[in-house]
């Protein structure tokens, strides 16, 4: 047995790259053990992922954490949002997941705006206006191009939706969630049929919503992992809902994540409804709202250009007139879905140091942009913006957002706040806590605050200007892509 100190519960993140398993001490928030097993992504013009390689990873990250696992009772899954996971009768995927970062649907985007009545509708309907990230477009594009397929399907759901089910045997969803498929209605909160009569997608196939606090359900026979019959499940939710959670946000406080996608969010107590499209009018996990602006091209891309230049990603030099955009999936804010990376102001003077600084301010450039219209107009501006996610560890990352931003910096020291937010969701079912409360209680917000520095204006105008002038051509690759 363990040491802990109260139950043992199971928080899981399933991301792009692989699902992390963490035992955790629901009184003291202590990480008793952890697994992670890798999963493959496809390249070419398509993101996709086979979910049972997700099953199979959860699987192996569990029997990594030993006998802890064994202890849980309770378990909740954080997942990559937006992801299309279409199942048969017997709940075997029918054709790969498209994943978030998946763009090929950027032409359904489009039409469905226009067809619905413009981005003003959907921004008010739905609280967000959909990209090719949003899950309604990947069903219209799956509809179009792959119609055998789509016939086939006998149940719609999202990444974190297939392994609560697996764990279940109940099809369950979170309104965190639902929340970015651009089918959820955010004003009455349940499932908009017109939209889906729009896209032939009947709602008999999508999953039971959860509330917040309730049971999904509870583990059944028969899979070869390590909880007892009965362990709870919680409802889970969406990866940025749950890295919510993990922090114990309070309204106001502003985030960026920095993973292979990048985010800026804060919770609010008012409904978002963004008709730009730059802000996606997110719910959380709890009640409460999460605006937040999705960049695609982040820790990846920078890495990328470090690989190219053959340079450490730390190996940043000042002092460049030289912009880089790097937009090398596409993006999704700006909303370019068919860009590419694109270098001005190049020179003989130029350094590899320096090539990659500019890759790292491109990056947080389309970040910083967005964090303006995700936070409410009271919000604190001299509050320190709270840096996660795999890049916020980095120093070249930190000292980018710092003089950027002008803000200063907190780092909290908890790592795996998408399953750290998992876990206190499903300690609250335990104790009858707000799961939010759960993660202040555990302080898992604490770390070193950097200091605000003077604003960067001159990098920022520079990055602007040459993104503004290369609009059309930007835009023409998308039009001829």
């Amino acid at each position: 047995m363990s040491a802990a100190e109260g139950p043992l519960v199971v928080g899981v993140d399933t991301s792009t790259q692989s699902t992390k398993a963490l035992v955790v001490d629901a009184a003291t928030g202590q990480v008793v053990a952890s697994g992670q097993a890798p999963h493959t992504v496809s390249s070419g013009a398509g993101r996709e992922s086979d979910p049972r390689q997700w099953w199979e990873a959860l699987r192996e990250a569990l029997h990594q954490c030993g006998d802890a696992a064994r202890e849980a009772a309770a378990v909740s899954v954080g997942g990559q949002q937006h992801g299309l996971v279409t199942l048969d009768a017997q709940g075997d995927p029918v054709r790969p997941a498209l994943l978030w970062n998946d763009v090929r649907s950027a032409p359904q985007a489009r039409r469905l705006i226009d067809e619905l009545g413009g981005p003003e509708t959907w921004a008010e309907r739905t609280g967000s206006v959909p990209s090719a990230s949003f899950t309604v477009t990947k069903w219209a594009w799956l509809a179009e191009h792959e119609p055998e397929a789509a016939r086939a399907v006998k149940a719609v759901r999202l990444p974190h939706d297939y392994l609560t089910e697996r764990l279940t045997g109940e099809g369950t969803t979170d309104r965190g969630d639902a929340s970015g498929t651009g089918w959820w209605a955010s004003g009455t909160e349940s499932y908009d049929e017109d939209i889906l009569a729009r896209v032939g997608l009947d709602p008999a196939l999508l999953p039971r919503m959860v509330r917040p606090g309730e049971v999904a359900g509870t583990v059944r026979d028969g899979h070869d992992l390590p909880f007892s019959k009965g362990t709870l499940v919680a409802a889970g939710t969406g990866d940025n809902a749950a890295a919510a959670l993990g922090l114990g946000l309070r309204p106001g406080v502003p985030v960026m994540s920095l993973g292979t996608s990048g985010t800026v969010y804060a919770v609010s107590r008012h409904r978002p409804a963004d008709p730009t499209g730059t802000v996606a009018g997110f719910a959380d996990a709890r009640g409460d709202w999460l605006p937040l602006a999705c960049t695609l091209n982040c820790t990846l891309a920078v890495d990328r250009v470090a690989a190219l230049l053959n340079l450490d990603r730390e190996a940043v030099e000042p002092g460049t007139e030289v912009t880089l955009l790097p937009y090398l999936d596409g993006e999704r804010t700006p909303n370019l879905p068919h860009a590419s990376g694109l270098l001005h102001g190049l020179r003989h003077d130029t350094t590899a140091g320096q090539l990659l600084q500019a890759a790292y301010d491109g990056a947080v450039h389309s970040l910083l942009g967005a964090l303006d219209l995700v936070l409410d107009s009271d919000a604190d501006t001299s509050a320190p913006l709270l840096l996660i996610g795999g890049g916020a560890r980095g120093k070249a990352w930190q000292q980018t957002v710092r003089r950027l931003s002008g803000r200063p910096v907190q780092i909290p020291e908890a790592k795996e706040l998408v399953a750290l937010g998992a876990a206190a969701q499903a300690a609250g079912l335990l104790t009858g806590e707000d799961a939010a409360a759960v993660a202040r209680r555990w302080n898992t917000a604490a770390g070193p605050v950097l200091d605000a520095v003077e604003r960067d204006e001159a990098a920022l105008t520079r990055i602007s200007g040459v993104l503004s002038d290369a609009a059309p051509l930007l835009e023409r690759t998308a039009a001829t892509g």
